[in-house]
């Protein structure tokens, strides 16, 4: 059980399949590098399935979801496109959600040919589409989070339509933290300002994207944070520190 006071760190294995997926064979394993993940000290384990299985496979989703399983405590997080469909052996996202049941999945307005995820729903358009699919997912016990720019407006949106959570898509911050110009403060403070919203509405917050050592500590003062997804730049720091020194350095982070 994490501390009141601290934020789940939920590692993120896109680039772990990535570099497995640069040839053939299963190395490094997914899974392996997931366990590694959970005995470092990670709260859970995130995936963004996409229909090109450019780094996660369907494959990777069900062993994945098995590893949780024998770890009890340790959550699950699927984020992907809910509207990406079957292609190949890609079941579709949403059969896949169907398929595990997972802990918690994160709706995310990606494209099939996206490099990654750079914006949040605009839920004055999509909501009325999504609001059957947040239902359904919750209806097979599925925590479901809805990516998410920080604007108020649409977050009030995103507790109208019964989402459970938000994940604030931290692009945006993490960039304007590498320069600390005028601009900066009153970014973060749009942050901070979403942040207390979602409090004051009670719909949880988690935060992902581009986060890492230097400007974690730093977006750890919004309120109420009760999960962030790190894959890319954990991965990077594991290469210089070890997998297991990273994730330790980060779920450090996470509590202090």
């Amino acid at each position: 059980m994490k501390p009141s006071n601290s934020t789940a760190l939920s590692v993120n294995l896109n680039k772990i399949a990535l570099i497995r997926n640069s040839r053939a064979g299963n190395y490094p394993s997914v899974v392996s590098h997931g366990e590694i993940c959970i005995n470092a000290g990670a709260d859970g384990i995130t995936v963004h399935p996409r229909p090109d299985q450019r780094h996660i496979r369907p494959a990777d989703v069900y062993e994945l979801n098995e590893l949780v399983i024998a770890h009890p405590g340790i959550e699950f997080n699927i984020e992907g496109n809910p509207y990406a469909e079957s292609l190949g052996d890609f079941p579709g996202f949403i059969k896949l959600v169907h398929d595990v049941r997972p802990h918690q999945c994160t709706l995310v307005p990606d494209s099939n040919n996206q490099l990654t995820s750079d914006h949040g729903f605009n839920l004055k358009t999509a909501g009325k589409k999504l609001q059957p699919l947040i239902r359904e997912l919750q209806d097979i016990g599925v925590r479901v989070s809805l990516f998410m720019d920080p604007d108020i407006e649409q977050i009030s949106l995103a507790k109208e339509l019964g989402a459970d959570r938000i994940e604030l898509y931290t692009g945006p911050y993490a960039e304007a933290y590498k320069h600390q110009d005028e601009n900066f403060l009153a970014l973060f403070q749009t942050y901070v300002d979403a942040a207390v919203h979602a409090q004051k509405i009670n719909i949880g917050l988690n935060a992902g994207h581009d986060l890492n050592l230097e400007n974690l500590t730093r977006f750890r003062q919004a309120p109420a944070l009760l999960e962030v997804s790190i894959g890319h730049a954990l991965t990077v720091d594991a290469i210089a520190m070890g997998l297991p020194a990273a994730v330790k350095a980060y779920k450090n982070l996470c509590t202090i």
